[in-house]
């Protein structure tokens, strides 16, 4: 029996937010852009996030003229794997004449959901929000996204998400606002909506994730978790986070020493994506951090971004090096380098 993309982004899984690759000229590296999607494919991730904050929001401004051919090459090369295609996830921006233009552009390029960003919306209100979602749900199933303010997003309480989780085009959650309570706004609407069963929780706390991972919630006598994670942190070291996954569906069985390894981790990967992220500077060091990373395993060129002025922010390199140096058992180096050249030249 052929389980479907959605069956499998509701069992849960590891969904990278895919980065954009580029030239020194600023250009789309198409080569490494396929590269990129063959690594994580490989490495064992669930699903692809394209057009996503990691893959800079930028590339949905039409003069540029990136977002067809951005989600187009992901599309070809998950048909490069057809019996692992991962889930194909394309963000979208924007209003809801875009958003809803956006999602017919990713349908009819295979993709099987859409994350909705309540990114250039302006001060569009709850009720419009709730309507942009009812109306990109005729096109594509819908991932909400709680996006943290420090990178675009803005505060969303409960009554939201409850009305967000009540429509039935709304297939899952991607809980991002590195907000403790922000975190359970979430979780508690799911729960009034009446259909967190049918819902599928994933963490986009980059600085919190092994604990939401093994945490279960339970509000009103149902029992609640995050399924799994569409994470810009699991945008570099997938095959950690591939195992980090496995293991914590393991302590969630009642594993304990499972559970002990993953307590052990949650400090190291929460210190090494607070020099990733750029934390100290309000993430404005964000996407430069992952490139570098990349860059550093062949995979990426440069850390060039689409506006020159986002770069690594003062100290940031040293941060990483130190966790570089640090954390080696986060890194998958090794993997990446018996693979390169074939995801390269492939």
């Amino acid at each position: 029996m052929t389980i479907s993309a959605l069956e499998r982004f509701r069992a849960g899984g590891v969904v990278p937010a895919h980065p954009l690759a580029l030239d020194d000229d600023r250009k789309l590296d198409e080569r490494r852009q396929r590269a990129l999607a063959r690594y994580y494919i490989e490495a064992g991730a669930t699903g692809l996030a394209v057009a996503v904050h990691t893959t800079q929001f930028a590339v949905h401004e039409p003069g540029r003229g990136l977002l067809a051919p951005v989600l187009e090459l992901a599309a070809g090369v998950a048909d490069e794997y057809p019996q692992q295609r991962p889930v194909m996830v394309a963000g979208l921006v924007g209003p809801a004449e875009q958003a809803v233009a956006e999602a017919e552009l990713a349908a009819g390029l295979g993709y099987d959901l859409a994350l909705l960003t309540p990114y250039g919306v302006g001060s569009a209100s709850e009720d419009e929000l709730i309507e942009r979602a009812r109306a990109v749900g005729e096109v594509l199933p819908v991932i909400g996204f709680y996006l943290q303010p420090a990178v675009g997003g803005r505060v969303l309480g409960r009554t939201f998400w409850r009305r967000l989780a009540e429509l039935p085009s709304v297939v899952g959650i991607k809980v991002a606002p590195f907000d403790r309570y922000a975190t359970l706004e979430v979780v508690h609407g799911v729960a009034a909506s009446g259909r967190a069963g049918d819902m599928a929780l994933y963490t986009g706390n980059d600085d919190h994730i092994v604990t939401d991972l093994v945490t279960t919630y339970r509000v009103d006598g149902q029992e609640l978790t995050l399924v799994g994670g569409l994470l810009g942190q699991w945008a570099v070291w997938v095959r950690g986070a591939v195992e980090t996954l496995a293991a914590a569906e393991r302590a969630r069985a009642g594993d304990d020493a499972a559970l002990r390894r993953l307590l052990e981790l949650n400090p190291v990967l929460t210190d090494a994506n607070a020099a990733i992220f750029d934390a100290a500077n309000a993430f404005r060091g964000c996407v430069p951090g992952i490139h570098e990373v990349l860059r550093r395993q062949g995979l990426l060129a440069g850390v060039w971004c689409l506006e020159e002025d986002e770069v690594l922010s003062p100290g940031q390199l040293a941060e990483i090096d130190r966790v570089w140096a640090a954390y080696p058992q986060l890194r998958d180096d090794d993997f990446i380098a018996e693979r390169l050249d074939r995801w390269l030249n492939a």
